[in-house]
């Protein structure tokens, strides 16, 4: 069962990355995807790779691909070929993050407390957030990574931006719900604001993103990806997440 509902999630994110890019380029073992009015964002350019043909230099098909941005972002989805690309692509300089694939498992709750919101809405919430993350990025970064929300709109039948209010109207948390025609549905970017922590807003975001999806498609999957190394993917296992598989990062700046 674990196999199949990580198979459905690899899918639905091959599928994502690919309508909501500008370009997409074939490769040896995927594909990379680009997007030139989102430059500075990882997950419009980067290299989408399955399992790389051997002797294939995953460092110099980077270089070729993505030779003209200032980053190179490389999402391996097979956890033994990430574990094997890792020691050469750590050696050329690039950092290896595991994620784990998370699908959920318990009941739905009933999602009270976040509503649908618009990017009007949400951005300068978003804003403050990026520069409390990035402090040193460029006016010009920062608006990239606000409005790409826009290209994520091309990605799937459904894409909507799950936000929670504090008591003062201000946005507190904030989450992306994808979702295509078969039901399976991806939960992205969940966050809470800096000065808005431990008040049970992302707890809002997450039910109501669960109760959307569910509403729309009872059967659905319904998965999320987190850092492996991290604290949040055991916040995810106490509200019913359960891991399915891994897949790999490779970045370099």
């Amino acid at each position: 069962m674990f196999e199949e509902s990580l198979q459905v999630a690899l899918e639905f994110r091959r599928g994502f990355a690919r309508r909501q890019a500008g370009e997409v380029v074939e490769v040896p073992g995927g594909f990379a995807v680009l997007h030139e009015r989102f430059e500075y964002s990882h997950e419009h350019n980067q290299l989408v790779l399955d399992v790389p043909p051997g002797g294939l230099d995953v460092a110099e098909l980077a270089e070729d691909v993505l030779g003209h941005l200032g980053h190179r972002r490389i999402s391996v989805f097979d956890d033994a070929s990430g574990r094997a690309l890792a020691p050469g692509l750590v050696a050329a300089g690039y950092r290896h993050e595991t994620e784990v694939v998370m699908v959920h498992r318990g009941e739905v709750p009933a999602g009270a407390g976040a509503r649908v919101a618009t990017l009007a809405e949400v951005a300068p919430a978003l804003e403050r957030q990026w520069r409390c993350w990035l402090p040193w990025a460029s006016e010009d970064s920062i608006a990239q990574l606000v409005g790409r929300r826009t290209a994520r709109e091309a990605g799937a039948e459904r894409v909507v931006t799950v936000a929670a209010h504090d008591t003062d109207g201000t946005v507190g948390a904030w989450a992306d719900l994808y979702q295509d025609a078969a039901g399976t549905a991806q939960i992205e970017d969940l966050a809470t604001a800096e000065d808005r922590q431990r008040r049970g807003l992302a707890d809002a975001v997450l039910a109501t993103a669960l109760r959307l999806a569910a509403d729309c498609a009872p059967d659905g999957l319904r998965f999320l990806v987190a850092d492996a190394e991290d604290w949040p993917q055991h916040w995810y296992a106490r509200r019913g997440f359960v891991t399915v598989g891994r897949t790999h990062g490779f970045v370099r700046m």
